[in-house]
């Protein structure tokens, strides 16, 4: 029986939009974990701190709870999705009010370990 060798982090209610976050996951999404931190904080997105603290708590997690090798984990998931919306009120002219949507985001970042075999290929 093979076990589980992947481990998951979730950042719930991150106050950006999905849309400007799914940019920087597309962007790390199958790099090593450790690569990925590096590109992210080289990012000129603010919103790249709060990806890269979900990118290092799975790691914390992938170390403390499965005692994985954090040089062999890959980003295997990375993906966004909605959480609530704020909805504030501006007036404008002629006595009207119009909505202003402030959307916040979920981050879910999912490590695999992969090991070398010993013939040098990955698995």
């Amino acid at each position: 029986m093979q076990k589980n060798n992947t481990v998951k982090a979730i950042n719930k209610n991150v106050r950006s939009s999905p849309r400007k976050i799914a940019i920087i996951l597309d962007y790390i999404r199958g790099k090593k974990a450790d690569l990925a931190l590096r590109d992210l904080e080289f990012t000129r997105k603010r919103i790249s701190l709060d990806v890269s603290k979900t990118v290092r708590s799975a790691i914390s997690n992938a170390e403390n709870n499965n005692q994985f090798d954090i040089d062999n984990l890959f980003i295997k998931e990375a993906y966004v999705g909605k959480s609530l919306v704020m909805k504030r009120f501006r007036p404008r002219a002629k006595g009207r009010a119009s909505a202003i949507k402030k959307p916040f985001s979920r981050i879910t970042i999912v490590l695999e370990e992969k090991k070398e075999g010993k013939d040098g290929t990955k698995n």
